[in-house]
């Protein structure tokens, strides 16, 4: 494929209200924090991601919060090559939903598994709900990668979104899954 021709990858980001999925993403598409909380109905952001010497196009989609009776979109499974599940570390409520939201997308799609990050949000707070060994196991036991971070102070957010996109490119090298020409499919 020749290099001025970007690979897309679609990256949605769940996880319940407030626990910092846009400013997460608003931190790394725009390198800006936001101070004041607005509830988001859903935004998608398109930034170039350079992984392995080659740059992917990713449209990042930043999704209202979720809660356990919240219906998964459609849109928020069909199309989609990787998952930022967030939690605030300040929230075991929080924490318990990735799991939730995580077994809603494997129902959907159908899968055993997806390419999936766990972020642990707002780990500059000093009061803490969830530790990173929690974490780590729970990442351990989905087969995801796992990664606290700080929006407000830019604390490992680049690597989120590269994590993703390593996740995504190991699934696709994994399963020998080649890309269509633009323009076309590949049945399998």
């Amino acid at each position: 494929m020749p290099s001025d021709i970007f690979k897309k990858r679609k990256i949605a980001v769940l996880g319940s209200r407030a626990v910092g999925k846009s400013s997460l993403v608003v931190q790394y598409v725009e390198d800006t924090y936001i101070e004041n909380y607005y509830p988001t109905i859903e935004n998608t952001f398109t930034k170039t991601i350079a992984y392995n010497g080659e740059d992917y196009e990713c449209d990042i989609i930043d999704t209202a919060g979720q809660d356990e009776f919240s219906i998964l979109n459609a849109k928020h499974a069909i199309g989609i090559h990787g998952y930022v599940l967030v939690y605030s570390v300040a929230s075991r409520a929080s924490f318990d939903m990735v799991r939730i939201v995580y077994d809603k997308i494997i129902d959907f799609c159908g899968l055993q598994s997806v390419p999936t990050v766990l972020v642990g949000q707002k780990s500059d707070l000093t009061r803490r709900e969830v530790s990173a060994a929690q974490a780590k196991a729970l990442a351990d036991k989905l087969g995801c990668a796992c990664i606290e971070t700080s929006a407000r102070e830019n604390i490992n957010v680049d690597k989120v979104f590269e994590l993703c996109l390593a996740q995504i490119e190991k699934k696709y090298r994994r399963r020998g899954v080649q890309e269509p020409p633009p323009g076309r499919c590949i049945i399998q």
